[in-house]
């Protein structure tokens, strides 16, 4: 085996295990999304038809918000569907057009770290604090917007390593 054909393959496996990260990362998104309207669903009937609305409903449906939209706003990143300069880099020219590529997931790497960072702080201040109606901690919905920025740092950087790689290949060509 060269060494090519060794980088090859490990960057794939890598790939690989990007892919099924993100995959399972849109699983969770969903299956929260789906649960909130469950809940919500629970909600509205309770309320209109029990006429005993549950205090726990709105809580839990901020932790769910949150997690669908932070785990899929990350795997929006991993598929180059969310969180670019899409129309910036199509008015430019061929050289600047991969400079935008390249500098595009330096931006959303670090955004994803800014919010990776002062979700983690965000969470750990409030854990102490009980949300009202629901026995869970108040800071709750601050760990799926954490672990969604730490992923779209992971995934921006993978884009970035391919925006390079293509950008280098362009310029042997």
């Amino acid at each position: 085996m060269s060494e090519n054909t060794a980088i090859t393959s490990s960057a794939s496996g890598a790939q690989r295990a990007l892919d099924l990260l993100s995959n399972t990362v849109i699983g969770i998104a969903a299956t929260a999304l789906v649960g909130l309207v469950l809940v919500q669903g629970w909600q509205v009937i309770a309320r209109y038809v029990l006429n005993d609305s549950p205090s726990w409903t709105e809580p839990v449906t901020l932790v769910l918000l949150s997690t669908a939209m932070g785990l899929a706003a990350a795997s929006g990143v991993h598929t180059n569907k969310h969180f670019g300069f899409f129309l910036l880099a199509e008015a430019l020219g061929p050289r600047s057009k991969r400079l935008v590529h390249a500098i595009s997931p330096l931006v959303i790497a670090v955004i994803g770290a800014v919010m990776a960072y002062w979700g983690w702080v965000l969470l750990l201040d409030g854990l102490d604090i009980r949300m009202a109606g629901a026995p869970i901690p108040q800071s709750l919905p601050y760990l799926p917007l954490s672990v969604g920025g730490l992923l779209m740092v992971v995934f921006a950087l993978n884009r970035l390593v391919h925006a390079l790689a293509e950008s280098s290949e362009k310029g042997n060509d």
